[in-house]
């Protein structure tokens, strides 16, 4: 190993190295492309170091003047990169290199100016990368190694096109490192076209995945996830705890309900700069701040020497989460607890996790409230200050207080001064309970109309935003949302109606040209007698034009009568009855027969029958054939003469015949 690099190591405690570290300082390996897989917490970021150090030093123990980079780091997430860039800058300090960084939310113009200035290393994220490659910022002609750190993390997040333009652009001689903890198909595919004689080095398959890391599944009802939260906070008293919830929105909640509750506690998501997000690791660092709630952005390669607890306030989507969010804690040897908050709808899920990751979890309940307090007697009993001697500076004081006070006094006060700096544990129910609590009646209230009814689209969801954005009011204001066909009605606290009035104005509009009206009494919200006879289930009712009450509907067809029954016809009625009589006309004189009778039918007898043939035109039948045209008939020589000429007949274009073609459709041949 390089001189400078082993007193650097010495400086920072390490007696011996981590198999990882062994296995990638290897002196046959000293040229050779690795792909690395090692679980979380193993050392790999000080491996990648020592195992590219003999590429960029050679047989030098220190780096000459800055200029174009020797070495390219890539790592997935800002916070990772500033990590590894730390790390290598104590690692390589008593060798003279310079290291510097490029990552996504911070000035582009300082990292440029950096660059210009010169670098031995440089450690970027692949956004921010490739942008000052394109830039020209970065000569990356001079490029010994290249290091892609958690690479199936950044394959993850879509960053191949970004990892596969960089490496084109580097020297086809240089060594390149993949650092992984799982080697997928897509990060085999990487090595295969982009590294030559990869050699293999796996140490994920030690005696155990996480061996200093107690996993504990605790079952939870609902409803205290916030308090069981609070008591795992509360009954391990952690140096630093990280809280993994899955979305921005749960991190601000979780951080509030924690701020209120008296703990120092920072946020680190994805809408934070980086300047906060580099901020709030550092207050974990320096103590400033205990509690870190995050998303899964603190989930890959962030090192916390201090941090013991890790809670899962959200189950993780898959098991590679879980094993990297836990990884956090119990690193290089120190001992850690991941605790996961499990409502009784998740355990399946959480126990597919547990499966999938290989991990075994002992299943319990939060602490309670007594055990927080027992472990704060513990703690209190067990504190150094008992036999530590008294400061010169404080010998007064002490003497002061023996005198004036007895010992029982003293030990109440120091008991209540120590429960007093921390948060009082919560009284947690029972996961298995249900929540038959009685709904808290109302109260006294007032009853609003606003002019928005079912007609108009309104719905309790529409119409309680609306009133309590536009009055000032809570939903714990609000009580009962009656919605009716042309209005609605809405209950408020009768303590908080005149603010609400006041609040909405004189003109009582709301939001969308809605008026509101301030009632005397409670509404009659009893539902109106149907208009129509009950039917039987299923059956539509009968369209009657006649209702004067029923609508017309678009698609209603002319009125009909019903049906006789079958093998009976309905009575006709007379022609005259149907038809209006024509203006001028003489009405028949009626009948002695009653008007409802029907007309009967003529019977036919043997004389009626010859007079009506005598009645029809008579044709020539000589010779057995009917000859010549039936009297009273027009000539229709001339209409049969016009539909024989096919010229004057119009012929679809879909049945004329083709060109040249034979019949009378055919259409002639051109001349040419």
């Amino acid at each position: 190993m390089i001189q400078t690099l082993s007193d650097a190591l010495a400086q920072q405690g390490y007696d011996t190295l981590t198999p990882v570290q062994q296995a990638v300082t290897d002196p046959a390996l000293a040229t050779a492309d690795l792909l690395v897989s090692a679980q979380t917490g193993s050392g790999k970021t000080v491996g990648f170091g020592l195992a590219i150090a003999p590429t960029l030093l050679g047989d030098d123990t220190h780096f000459g003047p800055a200029g174009a980079p020797l070495a390219l780091i890539i790592a997935p997430t800002r916070e990772l990169a500033m990590q590894v860039n730390r790390e290598l800058t104590w690692l390589y300090g008593l060798a003279g290199a310079a290291v510097t960084s490029c990552v996504g939310g911070m000035d582009s113009r300082g990292e440029r100016r950096a660059l210009e200035r010169g670098a031995h290393v440089v450690v970027a994220t692949p956004g921010r990368l490739c942008d000052h490659i394109k830039r020209g910022n970065i000569d990356l002609s001079a490029i010994r190694a290249v290091v892609l750190d958690e690479a199936d993390e950044m394959l993850d997040l879509g960053f191949r096109e970004e990892l596969e333009f960089i490496l084109s652009e580097t020297p086809e001689d240089r060594r390149t490192l993949l650092f992984s903890a799982t080697v997928p198909a897509a990060i085999a595919k990487l090595a295969q076209n982009y590294q030559r004689d990869v050699q293999r080095i796996s140490t994920a398959g030690e005696a155990r995945q996480h061996a200093d890391i107690e996993y504990r599944a605790l079952t939870t009802h609902p409803r205290d996830i916030d308090n069981a939260i609070i008591n795992v906070l509360r009954f391990y008293e952690a140096r630093n705890a990280i809280i993994f919830c899955n979305t921005r929105a749960a991190v601000a909640r979780m951080t509030s309900r924690l701020t209120n509750r008296n703990f120092s506690v920072v946020a680190l998501s994805g809408e934070l700069t980086q300047s906060e997000r580099s901020n709030a690791l550092q207050s974990l660092r320096d103590g400033r701040a205990r509690v870190c709630v995050a998303t899964d952005v603190a989930a890959r390669g962030i090192d916390l020497p201090n941090l013991e607890l890790v809670i899962h306030a959200d189950l993780p989507s898959n098991s590679d989460t879980l094993l990297h969010r836990s990884g956090r804690t119990g690193r290089a040897g120190r001992k850690g607890v991941s605790a996961l908050i499990v409502p009784p709808k998740m355990r399946s899920k959480a126990n597919r996790l547990l499966g999938w990751a290989k991990l075994t979890a002992a299943w319990d309940v939060p602490p309670s409230a007594a055990e927080v307090l027992a472990a704060d007697e513990a703690r209190m009993m067990s504190d150094p200050s008992w036999t530590d001697p008294v400061p010169e500076d404080a010998q007064e004081i002490v003497a002061r207080l023996v005198t004036e006070f007895s010992a029982e006094q003293l030990a109440a006060a120091f008991v209540n001064l120590s429960r007093a700096r921390k948060s009082a544990p919560e009284e947690l129910s029972d996961p298995t309970a249900r929540d038959d609590r009685p709904r808290k009646a109302f109260g006294p209230s007032v009853w609003f109309s606003v002019s928005l009814g079912r007609r108009d689209g309104a719905e309790p969801r529409v119409l309680l935003p609306m009133v309590c954005k536009r009055g000032e009011l809570t939903k714990d204001d609000i009580g009962a949302i009656r919605i009716q066909q042309d209005h609605s009605y809405v209950e408020v606290l009768a303590s908080r109606a005149d603010a609400f009035v006041a609040a909405v104005g004189a003109d009582m509009v709301l939001e969308e040209g809605a008026r509101l009206t301030r009632l005397d009494s409670p509404p009659n919200l009893e539902r109106a007698a149907p208009s129509r006879s009950p039917r039987p289930s299923g059956q539509k009712p009968a369209r009657d034009s006649a209702n004067p009450e029923r609508k017309p509907r678009k698609n209603d067809k002319p009125h009909k009568p019903a049906a006789a029954p079958k093998g009976k016809k309905p009575p006709k009625a007379h022609k005259t009855e149907r038809s209006p009589m024509k203006p001028g006309a003489t009405p028949k004189p009626k009948s002695d027969a009653p008007a409802d009778r029907p007309r009967a039918k003529p019977v036919w007898t043997r004389e009626n029958r010859a007079a009506a043939k005598s009645d029809r035109p008579k044709r020539d039948t000589r010779d057995g054939k009917p000859k010549g045209k039936p009297a009273g008939k027009r000539d229709t020589s001339a209409a049969k003469k016009r539909a024989a000429d096919t010229s004057k007949r119009f012929v679809p274009p879909h049945k004329r015949g083709k060109s040249g073609g034979k019949g009378p459709n055919a259409t002639p041949r051109r001349k040419t």
